[in-house]
């Protein structure tokens, strides 16, 4: 039982530190002028790191939650939102149907990519670790 409780501390620590919030002093300068720059009228985002190293802000953007990445230097690498499933545009609902019809879908986020533009992420929920499929919004494969 004393084991058990030393693994699951130690876990618990691992998983904190793997992405913590950060106060704006903790927050390189470059990062929140990035941000600032990016999304000029939203003031109060919250920043965290993730297991990449990326910085990360959390904001809202008309009552929907949003996350920008940026890398240390301040260069932006993507901003995601999650949608409903009913938000999913047409034809890639077509191209799920198509190509996975007996998944469940877990989460769908609409990403807006340095490098690879706009597409939606879809999640399919599976045993193991879920998979993801990423679309362009006429029902292509990223």
């Amino acid at each position: 039982m004393r084991f058990t409780g030393i693994l699951f501390t130690l876990l618990f620590i691992s998983i904190s530190a793997s992405c913590q919030t950060k106060t704006d002093n903790e927050v390189p300068q470059v990062v929140l002028d990035a941000f600032e720059a990016k999304y000029p009228r939203e003031n109060d985002p919250d920043f965290a790191t993730d297991a990449h190293g990326y910085w990360e802000a959390h904001f809202k953007k008309n009552g929907e939650k949003y996350r920008a990445d940026f890398h240390a230097d301040g260069t932006w690498r993507e901003t995601e939102n999650s949608i409903k499933d009913k938000e999913i545009p047409k034809a890639i609902q077509e191209a799920i149907e198509r190509e996975f019809p007996d998944r469940t879908i877990q989460e769908v986020e609409h990403v807006m990519s340095a490098t690879k533009g706009e597409f939606y992420d879809i999640e399919f929920k599976q045993k193991g670790k879920n998979m993801d499929v990423e679309y362009r919004k006429d029902g292509t494969k990223v």
